[in-house]
């Protein structure tokens, strides 16, 4: 039994253009998001098997597996949901719009939103290879944070939860975009849902007490 599913997507294949085409979005989600739940399913049959026969020589490259398969399924799950139609999207997050708590913390966190806008972009755009540039809350300090991340899971704070996700691996533009990385990530501006950003913001700042348990 699977334990990890593709999920669906919030809309249709043609609901982001002109930013994505539709071309992108199926190949995206249908194809490689699939790979990922596919490998994090896999390797945990290969890990159940080693339990069982006490095969120990390949768990270095299994636990690697596990987290690149399972870290990109997860971010892909939140990229999906954290876009909308460019009609709805993008912008900047605004109190009248019911997410002024998230606006509050990315100006208290980075100076303005023009500067943390400034930060992610450049974040997701110089990852060297391929990654993502990720603005996560980091419930040690309560703050949220920019963090450049290469493949799946390099450079993460632990304990820090993904709020809003910029793929920036070449299957997510280069059908659109050849390699001109930098316009696809200031064209990913025009479909942030910042409804969602939100959401997920107050989700993350509830569970902090799971990670900072009293003694």
């Amino acid at each position: 039994m699977p334990v990890y599913s593709l999920p669906e997507l919030p809309y249709d294949y043609a609901a982001l253009a002109p930013v994505i085409s539709p071309e992108i979005i199926e190949l995206h989600h249908d194809k490689h998001h699939a790979a990922y739940v596919k490998g994090a399913n896999d390797t945990l049959e290969q890990l159940a098997e080693a339990r069982d026969k006490e095969a120990w020589g390949s768990i270095n490259g299994l636990e690697k597996n596990l987290a690149f398969h399972l870290s990109g399924h997860i971010l892909h799950s939140i990229y999906w949901r954290n876009m909308t139609g460019p009609k709805d999207g993008g912008g900047e997050p605004l109190a009248q719009d019911g997410v002024g708590e998230l606006a509050d913390a990315i100006a208290e966190s980075f100076g303005s939103f023009a500067r943390f806008k400034t930060q992610l972009s450049k974040a997701a755009a110089t990852t060297q290879g391929s990654g993502w540039g990720v603005l996560a809350y980091e419930p040690l300090s309560g703050r949220l944070i920019v963090e450049q991340v290469y493949d799946h899971q390099g450079n993460v704070g632990q304990g820090s939860t993904p709020i809003l996700v910029f793929d920036a691996w070449e299957h997510a533009f280069y059908l659109q975009y050849r390699n001109q990385k930098v316009d696809f990530i200031e064209a990913m501006w025009q479909v942030v849902d910042w409804q969602d950003v939100a959401r997920r913001y107050e989700a993350a700042k509830s569970r902090v007490d799971t990670l900072l348990l009293a003694p």
